[in-house]
């Protein structure tokens, strides 16, 4: 996690927020709806790359499943950027974001998302996620900065597809 800035209280909330995340983009890479939705609190949200709302653990699993069955979704591949601590309970992860359509093994870059997670623990001490949105990373008017995320992006892939058995890997080609 090179390059990341994170806040948290101890190493062990920063494994466990990242671990969320990764677990998030695997669900959605294996296009696991229900596991996917699992993964929030139960009022949590979504807002989709496209402005979309989903609202409640019920609906994102619904409209998830509904989305999987209709359209050949791409795989996430992610880079957090940023882990901050909002509170003692609460959690802002950031993250820069590719997707790779299915049978490819590059990312599009017009698919480049920005991601932010807000997490709250339960009194349980489980992480869950309370909003997960995703940004269209369009920089208007600065094309370096689509260019540097797009190349950073690749080499992540580049690095997935070296090593097929890191820890954590939210992306696979499929």
């Amino acid at each position: 996690m090179e390059g990341m800035a994170t806040d948290p209280s101890n190493i062990e909330e920063v494994r466990e927020i990242t671990d969320l995340y990764h677990h998030l983009l695997a669900a959605w890479n294996a296009r696991d709806a229900s596991g996917m939705a699992a993964l929030f609190h139960d009022d949590g949200s979504v807002v989709g790359f496209d402005g979309s709302q989903m609202n409640g653990r019920a609906a994102i699993s619904a409209e998830l499943g509904d989305i999987f069955a209709k359209y050949p979704t791409a795989a996430f591949v992610g880079l957090i950027r940023e882990i901050r601590s909002l509170g003692t309970e609460g959690v802002l992860l950031s993250a820069g974001a590719g997707m790779v359509p299915r049978d490819l093994t590059d990312i599009n870059p017009a698919l480049n998302a920005i991601q932010s997670l807000v997490a709250v623990r339960l009194p349980s001490g489980v992480w869950r996620i309370a909003l997960f949105q995703n940004t269209p990373a369009a920089y208007h008017g600065r094309p370096e900065l689509s260019e540097k995320l797009t190349e950073e992006l690749r080499a992540e892939v580049q690095r997935l597809h070296s090593n097929p058995h890191a820890h954590s890997q939210p992306y696979t080609a499929s």
